[in-house]
């Protein structure tokens, strides 16, 4: 009889290397807390960028939209004016994000901390899913130790 392979001894004798078993391991990895500091001066630099970015885009805008309004009336075609509602749409969403920037700011200034502290937790657990859910509720092996009683005898 011949003997049958696995598919992973099969990947392992064409790719030619040794099947290594896995440890088993049931360690909870934990990472360690980093802070993350904010320089004023950093924040105030790009308010001004950003500031300036929307300014800029806002007036470029403008522009566009008489443009385009012009090209509009002249041609009477409507692709012509659905791009010019379009493109007012987009200015008006251009000032609204620099109202909402200048918001936000004046929050960062009264309330802001210079420092935010980011707490992020990566957890890796390396076991079967049955010892994972015993961890998580005790309780059911207490229920699958009653469930699995042998049977009586007659």
């Amino acid at each position: 009889m011949k003997n049958k392979k696995s598919s992973n001894e099969k990947i392992a004798e064409a790719l030619e290397i040794e099947i290594m078993e896995a440890e088993e391991s049931k360690d909870i990895l934990k990472s360690k807390v980093k802070e993350i500091t904010v320089n004023k001066d950093d924040v105030n630099k790009d308010y001004d960028s950003v500031r300036k970015n929307l300014r800029e885009l806002i007036d470029r805008g403008f522009d566009a939209v008489n443009g385009i309004l012009k090209v509009a009336e002249e041609s009477e075609h409507p692709r012509a004016y659905e791009v010019a509602a379009t493109m007012l749409k987009t200015v008006a969403e251009a000032n609204k994000d620099l109202l909402d920037m200048h918001r936000k700011m004046k929050e960062i200034e009264n309330n802001g901390p210079n420092s935010v502290t980011n707490n992020q937790t990566n957890a890796i657990y390396v076991g079967s899913s049955s010892d994972l859910l015993d961890i998580i509720n005790p309780k059911r092996v207490e229920n699958v130790s009653k469930n699995r009683q042998l049977p009586r005898e007659q």
